[in-house]
């Protein structure tokens, strides 16, 4: 019955979903435009306020505020169900004077429309439903919204962790897998730099008294891609740059490698790895900076078992839940690190991020804001 009831609130407000997403996606928020995220900032608290949330800003001088919202329950306090996802998007501003949101059939496209500006719309609509029923969550809900996750977090990671830490389980509201599978496991994230320098001569002339960063590159290039184990591990050098002229023996060189992991032991013996390379050449020297920037989010007991609560839940809504991983990182990342049971990818379902063809599937608002909203009520 609970179920129906949700339904019954939600459909018949899919247009007014699609509206309020067409008012977000309107409003182009770059990840490192202070001005416009802290403007979004201020629309999304009103938002949220006008839906029963205390709502503060959390000031971040070296990029977009962040906004965290607070609804209390007739049951008391506890740790909190955490909601999280972010307004910052990949899409420069003009984009959508070229890419314009337009709803086609049952498409919705935009920038930033499926990662993840569906997602606001998710959270207002389900604690709206929630309240129409006059019914009352288990558990105070937090509902965390950053301005820097296209950019790894920088500013965003310590109130990401602290709030986890305080929490009893955390809904990510990325997007999720094709078909709409929940996102169970991610990747960690890497990124590393290696530095060759050689020592300059003329090609032609004397080649001998030069020392090849670039040759020494080269060297590491392949004990670099030797790391890998696919499809657990995943090592890439992605960039390398190099020397002055083609007459000259190149005197630096630089690598840029990408690292993805699935488990926090591989990550350490990646990073070991790394840090541990020698030069190979006589004469030549090497350096290594870098971290991961995200840790992995492994398919713990804790969410393995939240998963399968979710499954039960949204049995009741006529919705069969699946799940899976994915080798793109999130800040879910950064709540099941710390040990929060966690599910990300419950954002509306589409296809594209980051890509011109960036879609939600309309008739998927309605359905996955019952399906945050049957969590909320359900889970304890």
């Amino acid at each position: 019955m609970q179920g129906l009831s949700l339904w019954d609130v939600l459909r018949p407000r899919r247009a007014e979903m699609v509206e309020r997403l067409r008012s977000y996606v309107a409003h182009e928020s770059p990840s490192r435009d202070k001005p416009a995220l802290d403007a979004l900032a201020g629309i999304v608290r009103a938002r949220l306020e006008a839906i029963g949330a205390d709502v503060e800003i959390i000031p971040n001088m070296t990029g977009g505020d962040h906004v965290r919202a607070h609804w209390r329950t007739a049951a008391g306090e506890g740790p909190p169900a955490l909601i999280l996802g972010h307004f910052d998007t990949v899409w420069p501003h003009g984009t959508l004077a070229r890419l314009p949101f337009k709803v086609e059939g049952d498409r919705a496209y935009g920038p930033g429309v499926f990662d993840m500006k569906a997602g606001l719309v998710l959270v207002e609509f389900a604690l709206r439903a929630i309240q129409i029923l006059d019914l009352d969550v288990p558990r105070p809900v937090v509902a965390l919204f950053t301005s820097d996750e296209e950019i790894g977090s920088p500013t965003s990671r310590r109130w990401i962790e602290e709030q986890a830490r305080q929490s009893a389980y955390a809904l990510v509201l990325e997007p999720p897998l094709p078909g709409g599978a929940l996102k169970t496991a991610r990747k960690g994230v890497g990124n590393f730099v290696v530095e060759a320098d050689g020592k300059p001569a003329h090609a032609g002339i004397e080649p001998e008294k030069g020392i090849s960063a670039i040759q020494e590159i080269a060297h590491q290039v392949l004990a670099i891609h030797a790391l890998s184990r696919a499809p657990e591990t995943t090592v890439n050098v992605g960039i390398i740059h190099g020397g002055t002229a083609s007459n000259v023996v190149a005197a630096q060189a630089v690598a840029r490698v990408d690292v993805r992991v699935s488990t926090r032991a591989e990550a350490e013996r990646i990073e070991r790895a790394l840090h541990a390379l020698r030069p190979v050449l006589p004469g030549a020297l090497l350096k290594v900076s870098g971290c991961f920037n995200r840790p992995p989010m492994e398919r713990t007991a804790g969410t393995e078992a939240l998963f399968e609560r979710a499954r039960a839940i949204s049995r009741t809504l006529g919705l069969e839940l699946t799940e899976g991983s994915t080798g793109g990182a999130s800040d879910a990342n950064f709540t099941s690190a710390v040990g929060l049971p966690t599910l990300d990818g419950l954002g509306a379902l589409g296809a594209g991020a980051h890509a011109e063809d960036e879609h939600v599937i309309v008739d998927s608002l309605p359905e996955r804001a019952a399906l945050l909203a049957a969590l909320l009520l359900d889970l304890r």
